[in-house]
C-alpha cells in the first residue's frame, strides 16, 4: 500500500473521528459527505427535521478551518439574495459588488425546496463551474467550494420539488435518519452543559484538504472497472420500470465517488466493491421511475441494488 495514501487516510479518519465528537451515531453519512467534500461534488440531504443536519456541515467546516455560510431557502427569497448584488456607492460614484452567501468554503443550503425554481436555478451555475455570474460579470468561488442542500421529505405544501438538473447536480442524495436510544443518551449527556459544535477544533487546514482533492484524482482506475461503472449506468437506462435513467455525468459522477471512497478507505486504487457500495448514493436521485413501479412501492434504490446485482463484476486477470 502507498505510505501517502496510507498517512492520507489517517489525516482523513481523524477528521470523521473529530466531526463524530458533534454528530452521533451517523459514521456512514458522515463517511459518505467527507467523500463528496473530497471528489468535489455537493451533497443533498433528505430527512426529518431535528436529526443533526445542519450540526453536520457546521462540525465539517470547524474540524477544516473553512469559511460557513447558511442560506435559509423560503418562497421570497431572490436569486440575488443567493448571488449577491451590486449596489451604488454614491461617494464613488460606481457600483460595487456585495457578495451574497454562496461565495463561502462550506455552504449550508437549508431547506432549498422551499424556494421557487427561480431561486434554486441561482445555485445550478455556482455547483457545476464554480463561479457565478452577476450583472454580465463573471465571479470565481472560493476553493474549496461545497454545497451541502437540505430538504424535508415529509411537507409538501408550499414546496417546490428539485428539477432534474438540479437533482443531478448534487453528486450524493444522503439520509440521517434517527439514532438508537443509547446515541440518544448519548447525544444528551454531551449536550447538559454546552453544545460540542462550540469546542470543536480544527484537525486538517484549507491546504490540506485541497492536497487531498488532488490525491483523489491520481487514484487509478482500470479500464475494467470504467468499464463496470458504464454498464451499470447503461443498464439504467434499459430497466423496463426506470423511465428516465441515468446520464453519462452520472458515469462521471460515480467514477469520482469511487476514486474517494478508495482514498477514504487507504487504497490508491478503485475496486469493483467501491463501485458498488457508492452506486446507490450516487445514482438514485438522477432516476425517474414508471408509474407502474411506483404503483408496486418500488424505491429508486431498491431497482439499483436489483439491477447492480444482475451486472457482471470483472475480475481482474494477472
Amino acid at each position: 500500500m502507498n505510505q501517502e495514501v496510507t498517512e492520507q487516510q489517517s489525516q482523513i479518519q481523524a477528521l470523521i473521528d473529530n466531526i463524530e465528537t458533534v454528530v452521533v451515531g451517523k459514521r456512514e453519512t458522515i463517511e459518505l459527505t467527507i467523500v463528496s467534500l473530497l471528489a468535489k461534488g455537493h451533497v443533498l440531504l433528505e430527512d426529518v427535521p431535528g436529526v443533526g443536519k445542519t450540526m453536520l456541515v457546521r462540525a465539517i467546516a470547524k474540524s477544516l478551518d473553512l469559511d460557513f455560510r447558511r442560506i435559509q431557502f423560503t418562497p421570497d427569497l431572490l436569486p440575488s439574495d443567493v448571488t449577491g448584488v451590486s449596489i451604488y456607492n454614491q461617494r464613488d460614484m460606481q457600483f460595487e459588488f456585495q457578495p451574497g452567501p454562496i461565495m463561502g468554503n462550506v455552504v449550508l443550503a437549508d431547506e432549498i425546496n422551499r424556494t421557487s425554481p427561480k431561486t434554486q436555478s441561482a445555485l445550478l451555475e455556482s455547483m457545476e463551474e464554480n463561479h457565478i455570474t452577476v450583472d454580465g460579470m463573471t465571479r470565481e468561488l472560493s476553493s474549496p467550494f461545497f454545497v451541502l442542500a437540505t430538504q424535508n421529505p415529509i411537507e409538501y405544501e408550499g414546496t417546490y420539488p428539485l428539477p432534474e438538473a438540479q437533482l443531478d447536480r448534487f453528486l450524493l442524495k444522503l439520509k440521517m435518519g434517527y439514532p438508537v436510544k443509547q446515541e440518544e443518551m448519548m447525544m444528551l449527556d454531551r449536550t447538559t452543559h454546552e453544545h460540542p459544535i462550540e469546542t470543536v477544533q480544527p484537525v486538517m487546514t484549507k491546504s490540506d484538504l485541497l492536497a487531498k482533492q488532488k490525491e483523489v484524482q491520481q487514484i487509478h482506475v482500470s479500464q475494467s472497472v470504467k468499464q463496470y461503472i458504464v454498464e451499470i449506468v447503461a443498464n439504467t437506462r434499459k430497466h423496463p420500470l426506470i423511465q428516465l435513467g441515468a446520464s453519462p455525468r452520472a458515469s462521471i459522477a460515480l467514477m469520482k465517488a469511487a476514486q474517494a471512497y478508495a482514498l477514504v478507505k487507504g487504497r490508491d486504487y478503485v475496486i469493483p466493491d467501491d463501485v458498488k457500495y457508492m452506486a446507490p448514493h450516487v445514482l438514485a436521485h438522477r432516476l425517474q421511475l414508471t408509474a407502474e413501479a411506483k404503483f408496486e412501492g418500488k424505491s429508486d434504490k431498491e431497482l439499483l441494488e436489483d439491477l447492480i446485482k444482475k451486472t457482471m463484476i470483472p475480475v481482474e486477470r494477472g
